[in-house]
Formats: C-alpha cells, sequence, structure tokens
C-alpha cells in the first residue's frame, strides 16, 4: 500500500465524510487499477454530498473503462444539471465534452 494511501486513510478516521480525502483517496485507487474502491468510494460521495462537483466526472470515467457505458450517461447528465446549478461552467463544460465523446 502507498503512503500516500495510508495517509488517506488515517485522515478519514477522524473524517470518515470528508468529500475531498475520499475523492482524493478513489484517484489513489484508480492509479492503482482498483476500479472498484474507487467507484465505492465515488459513491459514497454522491450519496453523502450530491453536490460535490469533482466526483461526476471520475466516477463516469471510471464506468467508461469498465464498459458501463449506460450508468456512465446518468452520472454525467447528474453531473451536468448539478455543475450548472452550483454556477461551475468549467466543471460543466468538462462534463458535457465527456459525455458527447461518449454519446454521439
Amino acid at each position: 500500500m502507498s503512503e500516500r494511501i495510508q495517509k488517506l486513510q488515517d485522515f478519514l478516521k477522524s473524517s470518515p465524510d470528508d468529500c475531498f480525502l475520499n475523492h482524493a483517496l478513489a484517484l489513489e485507487y484508480v492509479k492503482l487499477g482498483d476500479e472498484a474502491a474507487a467507484k465505492q468510494l465515488f459513491e459514497k460521495n454522491l450519496s453523502f454530498d450530491p453536490k460535490y462537483v469533482a466526483t461526476y466526472y471520475h466516477l463516469a470515467k471510471l464506468l467508461e473503462r469498465v464498459g458501463d457505458q449506460p450508468y456512465a450517461i446518468t452520472i454525467y447528465e447528474q453531473g451536468m444539471q448539478v455543475s450548472k446549478a452550483a454556477g461551475d461552467m468549467h466543471a460543466y463544460s468538462e462534463l458535457q465534452s465527456a459525455y458527447e465523446d461518449l454519446v454521439y
């Protein structure tokens, strides 16, 4: 286990619902190729705080990699709605571009 993963897990012991920490840990798992662990953390973020915009793009990309295009499309669509409502047009644009690449 990498030192970064261990540090993130240690931080999460005192703040288990911290979306930033869970997101960072999920990205570490993606680097290791542990898609299942990453997916679990991304989904935890969405259930805990559906307004945490960063999760949508990375979860949808993971879903694309594992071949779950229908779920990826759903996540992109939800992410576009959330980012637009939050006024985060940069995230909206990234999600929309990835969505269009997948759908068209």
